[in-house]
């Protein structure tokens, strides 16, 4: 299944609040998304992998992405190393996405920086005609390079290069946060040991920081992405003029 933007995130829920406002926007213009998250989750405190499974199910029902698919690198101990890149190689090449949304380059848990390292190298190297993987059918996969890696702004504050409105998107994604049950303070929270993520204050926090991106470009609601590679345009006319 060619895909036109892959989200990548090293744990379930990572997506959902990172880029998942930016995703549900892509999906109703009519592109088709999809996700691959790199982790079980396994070291979370609270829930179990089933339960983020079942989570992430529904959080991808609730977005509306075509597939998602889990890699099983090791929570907290993956490394980025042959192994890992050669899985997410194939991926890469199994969706040949046009943009890779991926985790944070730098951020308060360690995962998110090695996995957006991880991902940044992998998809420049799923270009390359001499690295040599296989599909699940044994075929020889086609070199494929996505045409942008963008990270998502995470726990810790980065000025963003490129800010995304999400406005009209906006309710969709709190649903899609909201479907981690066992991880987030919802009505419908699982009871289980208090959790840096499962206050009321963390969700308070993430909207307050759409609205902080949304106020920079004159809209309600944003997500904000840096970018290594310059983000370039053929034409003035692909300015899109927000009303403020």
């Amino acid at each position: 299944m060619k895909l036109d933007i892959l989200a990548i995130g090293v744990h379930p829920d990572d997506v959902e609040l990172g880029c998942s406002g930016t995703l549900i926007n892509e999906i109703k213009n009519g592109k088709t998304a999809g996700i691959v998250d790199l982790t079980q989750g396994e070291l979370g405190t609270r829930g179990t992998i089933e339960t983020r499974y079942h989570e992430a199910a529904n959080a991808a029902m609730i977005m509306g992405v075509a597939v998602r698919e889990n890699l099983k690198m090791r929570d907290g101990f993956f490394e980025n190393d042959e192994e890992n890149k050669l899985k997410l190689i194939t991926a890469i090449r199994k969706y040949q996405p046009q943009i890779v949304l991926a985790n944070a380059l730098h951020d308060r848990h360690p995962d998110h920086g090695r996995a957006g390292k991880l991902i940044a190298e992998a998809c420049f190297l799923s270009g390359l005609s001499k690295i040599e993987t296989k599909d699940e059918h044994g075929n020889i996969q086609q070199k494929w390079r996505p045409a942008y890696v963008l990270h998502y702004i995470q726990d810790w504050y980065h000025e963003p290069d490129l800010i995304i409105d999400i406005s009209a998107s906006f309710d969709q994604r709190m649903k899609a946060i909201q479907a981690y049950t066992t991880q987030f303070h919802t009505e419908n929270q699982v009871a289980g040991p208090q959790t840096y993520i499962s206050t009321p204050d963390f969700l308070e926090a993430i909207i307050a920081r759409a609205r902080m991106l949304g106020k920079k470009i004159g809209v309600k609601f944003a997500e904000g992405y840096i970018t290594e590679k310059k983000i370039g345009i053929s034409s003035l006319d692909a300015l899109i003029q927000i009303e403020t």
